[in-house]
């Protein structure tokens, strides 16, 4: 009787992470509209204000060509959804000393959708 409860309990916690890891990339192509005043996902273009993203998703961090911080070079994960996910909900966070001006996305579906959105773009 206690194990079904605790399966219960662990079921009724996956829900909600279930819930928002699903992002539609629709949406998040609209959340991007956000980002576009320093980031492209256009693979053509060169870096402006932020890295390129095009290809984002499963690279490496600060491997493109950028002018990082440090810290950033130094962050040594590549970048997986969850790291994504991370990044976006509190940058400073996650890497501390990395130069991007942006305090973070607390909405969790928002983050899902662009992840989505990037997932798409290579």
């Amino acid at each position: 009787m206690r194990s079904l409860f605790l399966l219960s309990l662990v079921s009724m916690a996956l829900v909600p992470f279930e819930a928002h890891a699903a992002g539609n990339p629709n949406k998040g192509e609209k959340v991007f509209a956000r980002c576009q005043v320093c980031h492209s996902v256009d693979p053509a273009k060169k870096s402006s204000v932020g890295p390129n993203l095009a290809g984002v998703v499963g690279r490496k961090a600060a491997s493109t060509v950028f002018n990082y911080s440090p810290a950033m070079k130094a962050a040594g994960f590549a970048w997986t959804t969850e790291k994504l996910d991370a990044f976006l909900a509190r940058p400073a966070a996650l890497v501390k000393g990395n130069r991007m001006a942006f305090g973070g996305m607390p909405n969790a579906q928002d983050r899902a959708d662009l992840i989505a959105y990037l997932s798409t773009k290579k």
